[in-house]
C-alpha cells in the first residue's frame, strides 16, 4: 500500500525585512475569533487561523450567545440582537406575573448578556477600539467570526474600523453544514466561511461546500416549489471569489495526528490492533434515524468484530439516549469494545490518530471531513437516510473514494487508502492569495 501523505501546517514566511514590504501596517499577526458557542462551528475558524500560521498566544477568543431553553427554542429565527430582547421582555413578564418581581435590566447589544455568557460575549466597541489603538504598534488585525448570529458584528467591526482590520466571516449553522464567504474594502478585508444565500458582491472570498450549492441544480430545483425557491436557492453560481470545499474546515492535519499520537501513546499503543473507531452523532432534519439504526448498526459491528482487535465508541452531544442504549446495552460485557463515557480527557484526536480505521453516522459533515482528512478506511452507515445536499455531499465523497457503505461483512485488517482530504490548507492557500492581490500578508 502507498504511503499516506497528509497535510503539513505552514511554514513560517521567509523574506526580506518588513519595511520594503509595505511595513507594518500591511502584515497581520494577531487575530480575534469571534465563535456562536457550537463547538462544530467554531471548530472551523479555529482551524483556518490556525492553518493561516497564527498560533494561541496570538488569538483573543470571544462569543455572540443566544439565550436558551424554553421559549428560546422557537425563537432562533430572529437576529440574535432582537431574540435577546425578546426573551428579557418575556422572562420579565413571567417574573412580575408569577412572583411580582422588578424588571433586570436589558442586556446590551453587544457588550454583555446574562450569567456566565457576559465574560465571553462579543463587543464591537471593544474590539474596534483595541484595532484603532494598536494599529500603529501591531499592524492590522485579523477578525475570524463564525456562525449566522456573528454576521452584524463582524460587518459592525468592518464598518467602524476599516482603516485597520481584516476581517474573516466563518458561518456555520448550529451542527449542520459549513460553508463561507468574504468581504474586501480598502483596508479591510472580510472572508466568510459558509455560504450567504445572497449579496455575494460583497464579499472578497467566499469558502463553502460544494454541496450549499445543490440546490441550483436540476434534480434540486425540482424538488423545490417555486414559491420557496428565493428563499432556499443562492441567487448566483458560484464565480471566482467563491473557493469550493468537499467537507468542513476543521484542525485536523499532520502536525496535530503527529502530536496527538504522542499524546495518547500509552493508551492506544497497547491494544490490539486493528483499531476500529465509531464515531455516533445524531438525527438532523436531513438525516433523519432513531433505533432501528442503532440495530442496524450493533448488528454490523457483530459482523466485523471477528477481523478487529480493539473497538471504541464515541458518542456525540446530538446522539438520543435511545439510540446509546442500543449501543451501549449490546456492547458494554465485550472485552473488545470500549465505550467512551464522556468523562475528560476527551479522546477524539487520539482516535483520529491511532485508529486503522473509522465507521461514522452519516448525519455529520464534521465527523466525516476530519475521519476523512487521515487517507484511512471510512465507511459509512445510514447515508441512504440522508437527503437534499447532505445526500450531494455522500455522493462526492463516495466518487472521491473516500468513503464506502458499512454492510457489516467487511474485514478491517484489509486497510485501502484514498488521497486524504485537505480543505483547510487549501482554503488558507486562497486567502493568502486573495491577501496578496491587495497587498496583504500575514507572518506568524
Amino acid at each position: 500500500m502507498r504511503p499516506i501523505r497528509l497535510p503539513e501546517p505552514p511554514s513560517p514566511t521567509v523574506g526580506v525585512p518588513e519595511i520594503f514590504e509595505g511595513g507594518v501596517y500591511s502584515v497581520i499577526r494577531r487575530a480575534v475569533v469571534i465563535g456562536n458557542g457550537f463547538p462544530g462551528s467554531e471548530n472551523q475558524s479555529i482551524g483556518l487561523v490556525r492553518a493561516l500560521g497564527l498560533g494561541d498566544k496570538q488569538v483573543l477568543y470571544k462569543r455572540v450567545t443566544r439565550p436558551r431553553g424554553g421559549v428560546n427554542e422557537w425563537l432562533h429565527w430572529l437576529p440574535v440582537s432582537l431574540h435577546k430582547k425578546v426573551e428579557y421582555i418575556v422572562r420579565n413578564l413571567l417574573l412580575l406575573t408569577v412572583r411580582g418581581r422588578k424588571l433586570m435590566p436589558v442586556p446590551k447589544e453587544n457588550g454583555g448578556s446574562v450569567g456566565l455568557s457576559s465574560v465571553l460575549e462579543a463587543d464591537v466597541k471593544q474590539i474596534v477600539t483595541m484595532a484603532h489603538e494598536t494599529y500603529e504598534k501591531e499592524g492590522p488585525l485579523l477578525v475570524v467570526a463564525s456562525g449566522r448570529d456573528t454576521i452584524s458584528i463582524a460587518s459592525s467591526i468592518k464598518k467602524l474600523a476599516a482603516e485597520n482590520v481584516f476581517v474573516v466571516q466563518s458561518l456555520r449553522r448550529g451542527g449542520k453544514t459549513p460553508t463561507g464567504g468574504a468581504i474586501w474594502c480598502r483596508h479591510q478585508h472580510m472572508l466568510q466561511i459558509q455560504h450567504p444565500r445572497s449579496q455575494l458582491h460583497r464579499f472578497d472570498l467566499v469558502v463553502t461546500p460544494r454541496h450549499d450549492y445543490y440546490p441550483l441544480t436540476p434534480q434540486a430545483q425540482k424538488q423545490i416549489p417555486r414559491c420557496l425557491r428565493r428563499w432556499i436557492t443562492p441567487l448566483e453560481p458560484p464565480d471566482r471569489h467563491v473557493v469550493l470545499t468537499v467537507g468542513a474546515l476543521h484542525q485536523i492535519d499532520s502536525a496535530a495526528l503527529r502530536s496527538a499520537a504522542s499524546a495518547w501513546h500509552d493508551e492506544f499503543a497497547p491494544l490490539p490492533k486493528p483499531l476500529l473507531v465509531v464515531n455516533i452523532g445524531g438525527p438532523t432534519s436531513r438525516c433523519r434515524y432513531g433505533v432501528d439504526l442503532a440495530k442496524q448498526l450493533t448488528a454490523c459491528l457483530q459482523g466485523v468484530l471477528v477481523t478487529c482487535g480493539s473497538v471504541r465508541i464515541s458518542f456525540s452531544e446530538r446522539t438520543p439516549e435511545k439510540v446509546s442504549n442500543v449501543i451501549v446495552k449490546e456492547f458494554k460485557d465485550n472485552p473488545k469494545v470500549y465505550i467512551w463515557d464522556g468523562a475528560e480527557p476527551n479522546p477524539h484526536m487520539g482516535h483520529l490518530a491511532w485508529a486503522d480505521a473509522f465507521v461514522v453516522t452519516a448525519d455529520s459533515v464534521s465527523m466525516l471531513s476530519e475521519a476523512c482528512s487521515t487517507g484511512k478506511p471510512v465507511y459509512v452507515i445510514g447515508a441512504e437516510r440522508c437527503t437534499w445536499k447532505i445526500s450531494d455531499f455522500h455522493n462526492t465523497l463516495r466518487e472521491r473514494g473516500m468513503v464506502r457503505p458499512f454492510m457489516g461483512s467487511e474485514d478491517i485488517s484489509e486497510s485501502w487508502s484514498y488521497p486524504p482530504l485537505n480543505d483547510t490548507a487549501e482554503a488558507a492557500m486562497k486567502v493568502h492569495e486573495a491577501l496578496a492581490e491587495r497587498g496583504w500578508r500575514l507572518r506568524p
